[in-house]
């Protein structure tokens, strides 16, 4: 099973992913980490990335396919994979259509987690982390037991995602509304576009989902 998570900024994209890959065997590709394990290696296409980022350029779609491409093909994507954060253009979604087409794979489902905009806001500038074990938690929904110390880890230091601002998330979730979502209007017209409601505790998402991909 091949599958592609979309969604606006904090509706849980990456928690979602990581469970349905778990559940289903299927591997998690975020374009993201692709892209750092390519600097890491430090061979062209990785020289190439570092560059155009550290300029402040976004990488082409022409990279980024080719790195899908490339991983898909990897012995460990042959029962499924999950794509997070890809596509986000319909030109992309276009473009990644032709790859797995040429492979002779399917994109089996395209999930949508929706949200409302202020409540994605206000779940994204109150999380923070703790700096030692990555723990998450929110200002108003998961306080530690004890403030300042971590529950998991007993750590006492913390850090928040220096762009987990109201101003700049703001402007996430507009370029989302403007780039991202006409994606929804293109798997939806070819019948792969699953809509769940993003904004429900993480456990109910998780059956909104998992009872969609079952009746597939």
């Amino acid at each position: 099973m091949n599958l592609i998570l979309l969604g606006p900024p904090g509706a849980g994209k990456g928690t979602q992913a990581r469970m349905i890959a778990d559940d289903r065997n299927l591997v998690q590709l975020s374009t993201g980490d692709m892209l750092r394990a390519a600097v890491e290696e430090g061979n062209d296409v990785g020289r190439l990335v570092k560059e155009t980022i550290e300029r402040g350029d976004l990488v082409s779609d022409e990279i980024v396919i080719g790195l899908i491409s490339e991983r898909i093909d990897e012995p460990d994507c042959a029962n499924g994979f999950i794509l997070d954060g890809f596509p986000r253009t319909v030109a992309q979604a276009e473009a990644l259509d032709g790859i797995v087409a040429l492979k002779n794979k399917t994109l089996d489902a395209v999930i949508e987690l929706k949200g409302d905009d202020e409540k994605l806001i206000e779940r994204i500038v109150g999380r923070f982390t703790c700096s030692k074990c990555g723990e998450g938690y929110h200002e108003k929904f998961r306080r530690p037991e004890i403030d300042d110390v971590c529950d998991k880890c007993g750590g006492n230091k913390f850090t928040r995602r220096k762009d987990d601002n109201e101003e700049t998330v703001r402007s996430r979730l507009e370029a989302y509304h403007v780039v991202t979502v006409p994606l929804v209007g293109y798997y939806g017209s070819n019948g792969r576009l699953i809509s769940v409601d993003g904004m429900r505790d993480i456990n109910s998402v998780k059956v909104q989902i998992k009872e969609a991909l079952d009746s597939l």
